[in-house]
């Protein structure tokens, strides 16, 4: 079989059936899938039919490709209630956040990958600070909040350990009862079938947003 070389423009034509948001679609769908490690602009490419240098066109590198997909991620957090007390469409807003990082849990490492925030995460700040700023907080405790919140403006926060429930996991040391004896009561509270259950993340990053909620309020009345 004789070999045909490419001509000259063809990779330029077949990336004008593409589009930026085509792409970056395509590769949050397979992200979705197949997780980060799944992802590759040769197989994203195959996903698509096209030639990789057709991805190339549009977005220059992998690094590229995933601040814009982390980006249409977070643009697609929706928005907080029009009406209501400040702290409940605050709330509203970032446990929609939460929704959507569960729904797409590898933008957590993107975000944390990246010294700059892609300009959606920007966009989102915006949103909380007008629903701060509508509620009668000043601008001073609107910066506080933002350092206070962290990642959880955008419904994620990082724990000290993983305390997922383990049924296979022993129970603590008997040693523990006196040397570490409130260490060893939480750890007794919370074990599988402990009286407490286990952790349920949902419920813990509800409680600590509405005691940060709480005590931001009792800030803007004082």
């Amino acid at each position: 079989m004789r070999f045909v070389p490419r001509r000259a423009g063809s990779t330029t034509r077949s990336s004008a059936r593409l589009t930026r948001e085509g792409i970056v679609a395509a590769a949050v769908e397979l992200a979705d899938r197949d997780g980060l490690d799944g992802l590759s602009m040769r197989r994203l490419a195959q996903h698509l039919g096209v030639d990789a240098m057709s991805i190339y066109y549009h977005l220059r590198d992998k690094d590229t490709l995933l601040a814009a997909m982390a980006d249409a991620v977070v643009s697609g957090i929706a928005a907080a209630p029009a009406e209501g007390p400040w702290t409940e469409r605050l709330r509203s807003l970032i446990m929609q956040a939460r929704a959507t990082m569960l729904r797409h849990p590898w933008v957590v490492p993107v975000l944390q990958g990246r010294g700059e925030p892609p300009p959606a995460v920007i966009l989102h700040i915006e949103r909380v600070l007008a629903v701060m700023r509508a509620g009668g907080c000043s601008v001073d405790l609107g910066h506080h909040a933002i350092h206070l919140l962290g990642s959880r403006l955008l419904g994620f926060s990082q724990d000290l350990f993983d305390d997922t429930p383990d049924p296979s996991a022993p129970p603590p040391p008997a040693a523990w009862a006196e040397t570490m004896p409130h260490v060893a009561e939480l750890a007794a509270a919370v074990t599988h079938d402990g009286p407490l259950g286990g952790c349920d993340d949902e419920r813990e990053f509800a409680f600590a947003l509405d005691l940060l909620l709480e005590g931001l309020e009792r800030r803007r009345l004082g």
